[in-house]
């Protein structure tokens, strides 16, 4: 059995894990990915679905990784961004909507320090604070100010000084250096937090909220951690993912229940996680073991050491 050592970064999609890794003492720290691979989403020039970990072709040193649900992103250290799988609505970003199953370079992006993926989009914030988009774009989560798909990557409109980017399903996130969080894109269930459920082309202030220093986006919900270490929901809630006690959608911020020491978020499908300051243990809110949980739950089993898929 493959052992991974030295775990640097870990994100999950739908059916599969992507990680970067360096296996052993002296390693480069390339990725790894293991899962569902039908669209070539595992990097690995196949679409073989491996049950141990398999290295991504081609790839060396990465600063940032991210996968949607069948396509994969990652930052080169130089700056440069990469995307493989699906790509059917051009969610790779290279303009030719055809899958590859080995990793290809985004044109026209230089100087990326993080990347987030949707079902089928991809954002990118890059180390001036702007923020770029590509891939379906039905509800406007490419932020363009229209309804187009992006072959290739499009500015953001409206947005400077940006530090986090994250994304939901159909939805993106972005974290401002002031601590003010803005969302764009589809809005059904209110999860981009501006009081309605009208979907927004172009970025909207989430209401109400400041001094966030990390945002996470679920399919139909979003999070945001602050710095006083409370971590704020807003949108879908049916599986109780918001861990405000109840099972009801909010249209905006509202507090996670007993959550007051967190340092780190990261919000599944339907679930949500921190890890608190308190020797590293995490809470969830949503569906652990087949049922629901409408507060935040601790494991006890494990102790964490690094936070799963932070914001870049």
């Amino acid at each position: 059995m493959r052992r991974l050592l030295r775990l640097v970064l870990v994100c999950s999609g739908l059916g599969m894990g992507l990680a970067s890794v360096a296996p052993r003492a002296g390693a480069d720290g390339s990725p790894w990915a293991w899962g569902y691979n039908a669209h070539g989403q595992l990097g690995d020039g196949t679409k073989s679905a491996p049950t141990t970990p398999v290295r991504v072709a081609g790839s060396a040193a990465l600063a940032g990784i991210a996968t949607g649900s069948s396509h994969s992103l990652a930052v080169g250290s130089d700056g440069t961004a990469w995307a493989w799988g699906n790509n059917i609505h051009y969610q790779l970003g290279d303009g030719t909507g055809v899958e590859s199953l080995t990793p290809v370079q985004v044109p026209g992006l230089t100087g990326v320090v993080g990347v987030a993926a949707g079902y089928l989009h991809s954002v990118a914030l890059r180390s001036d604070g702007t923020v770029w988009a590509w891939g379906i774009n039905l509800y406007g989560q490419v932020g363009d100010g229209t309804t187009a798909d992006a072959p290739t990557p499009v500015q953001v409109i409206g947005l400077s000084d940006i530090t986090a980017v994250a994304c939901g399903g159909w939805h993106s996130l972005a974290l401002k250096s002031d601590g003010t969080v803005w969302a764009w894109g589809y809005n059904g269930t209110s999860q981009l937090g501006d009081g309605s459920q009208a979907d927004r082309l172009t970025p909207v202030q989430v209401h109400a909220l400041e001094g966030a220093t990390a945002i996470a986006g679920g399919v139909a919900h979003s999070l945001a951690l602050k710095g006083d270490g409370s971590v704020w929901g807003w949108g879908a809630n049916s599986w109780g993912q918001l861990g405000d006690g109840t099972a009801e959608g909010r249209s905006e911020p509202v507090p996670v229940l007993g959550l007051t020491t967190a340092t780190s978020i990261a919000a599944g499908g339907y679930h949500s996680l921190a890890r608190s300051s308190g020797g590293g243990s995490s809470v969830g809110a949503g569906t652990p073991r087949g049922s629901s949980a409408t507060e935040p739950i601790r494991s006890e089993r494990f102790r964490l050491r690094s936070s799963a898929c932070p914001e870049l």
